[in-house]
């Protein structure tokens, strides 16, 4: 026995000399898939290429430059790369985040340069500029990335969110932008109304496929036929009316039975539609200075605009009309029996037309 026990204390101490970070918090059940499947728990030494997941779980690795991963229900992440050096240009994180919620917050020793750090999903690139920030991937691998504020409430930095056609910048506090696949833009960065508290309870509520196979695998082993006792068979002794089924008050609502990404998901692609409308009314709609649409009584003149024309006429001793596109830049210049009135359209642009009369 005692060639065996030494054996294991052989094999052990080179474990501990890869960690490069460990399990921090816990809470429910994980898994640290590394050779093989292991089951999370406090203190559990991560290292390199390391896959950890998460299912009816919720975990924090702590690395050894202090920097924090938490990853939510139904996460996971692989750790690609790491390098700690005394110098900081020389250490390195890379993580591939596959699915799940997860919060990164980089240590504030600044003992990897940032411009070392750096996060894929499925559909994004993420260079870290900032200090704390969330992403959420969904299982069709649509990101969705929210840049959170320091400890003072101001910015924490900034990320740049890359795909294959560009990127955008997130440096305002709650700040988001989302990708869809890597071969489009990023969304336009919009700012979120919400609260840490929210961020930190944003989960995907309907797990994988297959994790629900994996719970219900688990529930049936653990219903073996062999363990029933059939002597404490007490049937006869439940109550069914003491619970009405069919009762239902606000005490049962779920609030966090909702789908938090597709949420935001949606608010963030209707205010991209509701910025482009208005870029496209502002686009189409004709500006026009120096007389009121319709019959102005100070200039005397009849503006009307009918789709894509506009109409200016006057009438007092004389009678003039031009008639113009609504998409043109044009300055119209009146000048009746020495009055003088002067009408810009779309700021004017280069064409300037002038019309005099008199008696």
């Amino acid at each position: 026995m005692v060639p065996f026990v030494w054996f294991k204390m052989m094999v052990a101490l080179p474990l501990h000399a890869l960690d490069i970070g460990e399990i921090s918090e816990l809470k429910g059940n994980a898994q640290v898939v590394r050779d093989k499947p292991y089951v999370a728990e406090l203190k559990f030494g991560i290292e390199q290429n390391d896959n950890v997941q998460t299912r009816m779980g919720r975990v924090a690795i702590q690395f050894l430059d202090d920097s924090t991963v938490k990853l939510t229900e139904h996460s996971q992440l692989v750790i690609d790369e790491y390098i700690f050096d005394p110098n900081p240009t020389k250490s390195k994180l890379a993580l591939n985040f596959a699915s799940g919620t997860a919060r990164f917050i980089t240590g504030g020793f600044n003992r990897i340069k940032k411009e070392n750090i750096s996060i894929k999903t499925p559909t994004a690139d993420i260079a870290i500029r900032g200090t704390d920030f969330t992403c959420t991937v969904d299982e069709l691998g649509r990101s969705l990335i929210i840049l959170l504020p320091d400890e003072n409430g101001i910015s924490s930095g900034e990320i740049l969110v890359t795909t294959a056609f560009g990127t955008v910048t997130l440096n305002k506090p709650y700040e988001a932008t989302t990708t869809t696949v890597y071969e489009s833009m990023p969304s336009k960065p919009v700012i979120l109304d919400l609260t840490l508290d929210v961020i930190d309870n944003m989960l995907i509520v309907q797990p994988p496929e297959r994790d629900k196979q994996f719970v219900e695998e688990q529930t049936s082993t653990s219903s073996n036929v062999l363990d029933i006792d059939f002597l404490e068979f007490e049937e006869l002794d439940a109550d069914y009316f003491a619970k009405d089924e069919l009762e239902f008050t606000e005490l049962d609502i779920n609030y966090l039975d909702v789908n938090f990404f597709e949420d935001l998901l949606k608010i963030i692609d209707e205010l991209d539609k509701l910025e482009e409308d208005d870029l496209k009314q502002e686009q189409t709609v004709t500006r026009i200075t120096g007389t009121q649409v319709g019959q102005d009584t100070s200039t005397q003149i009849i503006t009307l605009v009918t789709g894509q024309l506009i109409s200016l006429r006057r009438s007092v001793n004389q009678s003039a009309q031009v008639d113009l596109s609504t998409g043109q830049g044009y300055t119209v210049i009146f000048i009746q029996d020495g009055v003088s009135n002067t009408v810009k359209i779309n700021g004017g642009g280069d064409s300037v037309i002038k019309i005099t009369q008199g008696s």
